[in-house]
């Protein structure tokens, strides 16, 4: 798994941080220089923290554990979808419905909910459903599967959160602390880096930024969760 170079992050636009009149000091060691009022994120603090994330993050995939990714900015959605997808990680990109952790017994009896309107319209003995009924919870089944789908399948709560844009996800961020999970970040200069875990300095706002950033954490993901499978086969 190769590190993005520092002409990858570059073409990315990783290092755009915000308007300097937006700046949180706190975001001071990340900060290389100010261009035109725009404060420019130091690329080799991104780097290093990129790796050191990576090296975190493999280890709870090698474990077995589970890492949620949340990311419900427009721009990011697709992206952390994805790659949280790809390899088989919770994710939460469309809204983040208050107490989706600390709550979670809720939250998977909404998740059951789901299933059980699946067998239900999949059972072909079951003929008594009306049509106007069946319309009526394709319907209710959609609307929780938009929102709770991409942890449909987390039985459990995760070892970890990876997320985009603090400031935007603070909720998710809140609840993580207060469970105790660990947390890992895209922290923009306008953020307090000293909030979670594992800060990313990088521009938490384009597409390019947030694609080069998560699919490298999510190679590291892969590589755990080979480990694991290789040391199982092993053992």
């Amino acid at each position: 798994m190769e590190k993005p170079t520092y002409k990858e992050l570059l073409d990315a636009g990783v290092h755009f941080g915000h308007l300097k009149r937006k700046w949180n000091p706190k975001m001071q060691p990340y900060i290389f220089t100010e261009h035109k009022g725009i404060h420019i994120i130091d690329l080799n603090r991104t780097s290093e923290s990129l790796e050191r994330s990576a090296n975190a993050m493999r280890q709870i995939a090698k474990s077995g554990r589970k890492i949620m990714f949340v990311a419900t900015k427009k721009q990011a959605r697709d992206i952390v979808q994805k790659a949280a997808l790809s390899v088989g990680m919770p994710f939460v990109t469309e809204r983040w419905l208050g107490g989706m952790m600390t709550n979670f017994a809720t939250v998977r009896k909404s998740v059951k909910k789901m299933q059980t309107i699946d067998s239900r319209l999949n059972d072909p003995t079951n003929t008594s459903i009306t049509k106007k009924e069946r319309q009526m919870m394709g319907r209710e089944r959609d609307r929780i599967e938009k929102i709770l789908g991409g942890i449909a399948n987390l039985n459990r709560l995760p070892a970890a959160v990876f997320l985009v844009d603090i400031g935007h996800e603070h909720l998710a961020l809140q609840e993580s602390k207060k469970l105790g999970l660990r947390t890992f970040a895209m922290v923009d200069t306008n953020c307090d880096p000293n909030t979670v875990d594992f800060a990313i300095p990088a521009n938490d706002d384009a597409s390019k930024s947030i694609s080069v950033v998560t699919n490298y954490l999510i190679e590291a993901i892969r590589e755990g969760l080979e480990e694991r499978n290789k040391a199982g086969k092993e053992g």
